[in-house]
């Protein structure tokens, strides 16, 4: 949903898996959200289907830094590093590469310089991070968010379509 355009109906030969979030009031309550269940799914379908392509949303750093609770986005971030370290066995037992990116900040700056709680989405740059078992020299550039489909056609090994004005990150 958020990778074509927020476009609802999916596209021949897209697969969506929707895991309902957590019915709190507020995320800083539930800072695992539904993560556990995402990556469970992910890592089935994974196995199961062998896609060419899986665009995963974890929205736990999102959701939860917008409550402004220091301690439960540690929270929320652990529970998404732990999904990670499971999507990254079976991304090297199956030979994928993967890329891990976030379009915004927000749990990165929790508290603002008066010492009250930073809940607003961030300026600060997210890392990309590409992980591959391709022989190591690649190298990432910082791009922008348009830079994204781009490098993943080309990490796929096919061609940007020319309307893709964006560049591709890794060389």
């Amino acid at each position: 949903f958020f990778f074509n355009g927020g476009r609802e109906e999916p596209f021949e030969g897209e697969h969506r898996i929707l895991i309902p979030s957590p019915k709190v009031a507020t995320y800083d309550l539930k800072p695992e959200m539904s993560a556990p269940e995402v990556t469970e799914a992910a890592v089935d379908f994974i196995r199961r289907e062998q896609p060419d392509l899986v665009v995963l949303n974890y929205a736990n750093a999102d959701m939860v830094g917008h409550t402004g609770v220091f301690e439960a986005a540690m929270k929320a971030a652990e529970t998404v590093d732990a999904g990670l370290g499971k999507l990254m066995e079976v991304r090297r037992a199956m030979g994928y590469d993967a890329i891990v990116i976030a379009d915004h900040g927000n749990a990165d700056y929790m508290i603002n310089d008066d010492g009250s709680p930073n809940t607003a989405h961030t300026m600060n740059p997210v890392p990309i991070i590409y992980v591959s078992d391709a022989p190591i020299g690649k190298k990432v550039r910082e791009g922008k968010l348009g830079d994204i489909a781009p490098t993943i056609l080309r990490i796929m090994q096919l061609d940007p379509p020319a309307e893709m004005t964006g560049e591709v990150l890794i060389d």
